[in-house]
Order: structure tokens, then C-alpha cells, then sequence
């Protein structure tokens, strides 16, 4: 069975756990914890989701970032998008306005590269944490990665993720119907 980290020691390596990047892998179609809020309802409706970018993410992307880190993030997305990456390209612009650099790749391209399929944040190219969903997109926890081998291989996804995917607003330009 997974040994998960707790709640606080995730909360930490966002903070003061990083030195220098933060930086994610974002695979999934979709995120129950967004399919459940009402910004996501308003998005359904049409309407501006309405994220707040006073939220507390956005004030710790604020906080690091002008601290001289980077918080970064590659999103692979479906062609077409669904309806939960839709949601999250609308909603970018709050996260990218606090100064989290947010790209974008196609599916095709990330399994063409031998992208993996799971979610991860990694730290400083020195440790990573791995996050696990059940079927219903929801979020059970994260499991920290030490092992040198391992976090070698998520830097190397990083770095090939990086270099091809392109940043959210010029993938909004490029798939405009269908945000």
C-alpha cells in the first residue's frame, strides 16, 4: 500500500521546501475537486469561471515567485480538450497573472515522447511528489519521491515536457472554439 505524506508536509514543500523550482506535470482529463466547485458551474453555464486570484495559491505563487523562484507546469491536454481541461485553460489567467508559468502539450505529442501518465510536482530537481487519483478523478494524496534514479527520470520528463510544450495563451489562440 502507498504511504502517504500528510496534508501540513505537502503545504511545506510549496513554501519554504523548494529553494529554487517548483515545477508539475498535469496528465489528467479532468479533477473531481474542480468539477466540484462553483467556479467550474459558471464555466458549465458559460460564463467567466470567476476564479479569485487572491486565493491562497495564488498569494503563495505571488510570494515565491518574487522571491527570485519559478513555479512552473506543463497541462497535456486532449484534442479535443474535455470539458475538465477546457475549464482549466480558462482558468489559467490567474494562476499566470500570480506568476506561475503555465505551458501547454498535446496528448499525441506527450505519448509520442513517452510521457508518463501520472501527476507530479518536482522540487529543485532534487526530490518530487507523486499524486494519486482514484477512477473518479479524486485526489487520495502524494507520496514523496527521494530516490535519485526516480527523480532523474522525472527531471528528464520535465525537461522534454518543456521544451515542447507551449505557453497557455498562444494554446488558447490555437484552440479557441473549443475553450
Amino acid at each position: 500500500m502507498t504511504e502517504f505524506i500528510d496534508d501540513e508536509s505537502f503545504d511545506h514543500y510549496f513554501g519554504d521546501g523548494f529553494q529554487h523550482t517548483a515545477w508539475r506535470l498535469e496528465t489528467r482529463r479532468g479533477y473531481a475537486s474542480d468539477a466540484e466547485g462553483e467556479e467550474f458551474q459558471r464555466f458549465l453555464r458559460g460564463e467567466d469561471p470567476g476564479e479569485d486570484p487572491d486565493r491562497a495559491w495564488c498569494r503563495n505563487i505571488r510570494k515565491q515567485v518574487s522571491s527570485g523562484k519559478r513555479i512552473e507546469r506543463v497541462r497535456i491536454v486532449d484534442d479535443p480538450p474535455t470539458t475538465g481541461q477546457r475549464y482549466l485553460l480558462a482558468a489559467a489567467w490567474t494562476n499566470v497573472e500570480a506568476g506561475e508559468d503555465i505551458r501547454v502539450m498535446n496528448r499525441r505529442q506527450a505519448e509520442e515522447l513517452a510521457l508518463p501518465e501520472a501527476d507530479f510536482w518536482l522540487f529543485d530537481s532534487r526530490f518530487a511528489l507523486k499524486l494519486y487519483f482514484d477512477e473518479r478523478d479524486e485526489y487520495l494524496g502524494a507520496r514523496l519521491i527521494e530516490d535519485a534514479a526516480e527523480v532523474l527520470r522525472y527531471c528528464q520528463v520535465r525537461d522534454a515536457a518543456w521544451h515542447y510544450a507551449v505557453p497557455s495563451e498562444v494554446f488558447r489562440t490555437r484552440v479557441a472554439s473549443a475553450v
